[in-house]
């Protein structure tokens, strides 16, 4: 387990340090910049470009930014003057990561739990029911679920706050609204792995053993139907826990989505690498952590 971890590890930083370089060099390529605004004097553009190093070779800005990115320093924003990119990560992130972890419970817990039922009444109305569920997630998009929550549970019936982030009452639309589209992947997943495993021959010997059928759901079926769901978790985990922009916008959360959006619109380049770094430095953690989980979970399984 120790060799396959050193292993993960290091593909993990070589799949970072691509993403790095591809994103540094492919931003460039757009055009403008982040100082190309007409109101901006030749004169004051050059003294911004000398400030933040644009007036050097763009190879000498690459190894710069990865000397600096070493030393976990992501630079000053271009955007928002004098403040760091490490501020604005430090200052957003922990209301994305709360909004991201409700969601992540939420569609986890009711996502798993619809999948199994489905799956132990097959064709029978609550099959139906959850199909619906399942269905619904997956064909409407999440700032469209949004809209709608706030609508009903804000505006109409008045139960719940439609924005802002002030405390609990706060967090459960979007909450739902972020988690509804993961609840409805992993409730299918879920119920087709169930219906896979249930004419499995150790299923059959359970049976026949006379255990009770409670203890052959538990212990046979789900444990061993619930791999194919922790496949797809690594990215989905990454994804909802770093913030879904439009969901932020909605429901006025100020998380990471704001400031990538504004940053990509305005060039700025150390706003959107650093988010970007950020954000791969999540995804590659999730889908390492998803792969030694394997180990754990199904002991047939075993990483060299």
């Amino acid at each position: 387990m120790g060799k396959y971890i050193i292993k993960r590890i290091g593909i993990s930083l070589i799949t970072i340090f691509v993403l790095v370089s591809a994103v540094f060099f492919l931003i460039r390529l757009m055009p403008g910049g982040p100082f190309a605004s007409e109101k901006m004097t030749p004169e004051i553009k050059s003294v911004m470009e000398a400030y933040y190093g644009l007036d050097k070779p763009v190879i000498v800005q690459y190894f710069t930014y990865l000397g600096n990115l070493l030393h976990g320093d992501f630079g000053y924003s271009m955007l928002y003057m004098n403040r760091t990119v490490n501020a604005v990560l430090l200052e957003s992130f922990p209301y994305s990561f709360d909004i991201g972890i409700r969601a992540l419970l939420f569609a986890l817990s009711f996502g798993l739990v619809l999948g199994i039922i489905a799956a132990l009444n097959r064709g029978k109305k609550l099959d139906f029911i959850c199909i619906i569920i399942a269905i619904l997630g997956t064909s409407v998009p999440d700032f469209i679920m949004g809209g709608v929550l706030q609508y009903f549970f804000g505006i109409r019936w008045g139960l719940l706050p439609v924005a802002q982030y002030k405390g609990f009452e706060y967090t459960i639309l979007p909450m739902i609204a972020l988690g509804f589209g993961t609840l409805a992947m992993v409730s299918r997943v879920m119920r087709s792995s169930m219906l896979e495993v249930v004419n499995q021959d150790y299923i059959k010997t359970a049976k026949a053993k006379g255990l009770s059928k409670l203890r052959i759901v538990y212990k046979h079926q789900v444990r061993n139907a619930i791999l194919p769901v922790i496949t797809v978790m690594g990215p989905v985990v990454a994804s909802i826990l770093t913030g879904t922009f439009v969901i932020e916008s909605i429901f006025a959360i100020p998380g990471m989505g704001r400031y990538y959006v504004e940053s990509i619109s305005g060039l700025d380049y150390t706003m959107v690498l650093g988010m970007t770094v950020f954000y791969g430095v999540f995804l590659v953690i999730a889908n390492m952590v998803v792969d030694i989980l394997y180990g754990f979970i199904d002991p047939r399984i075993r990483v060299n």
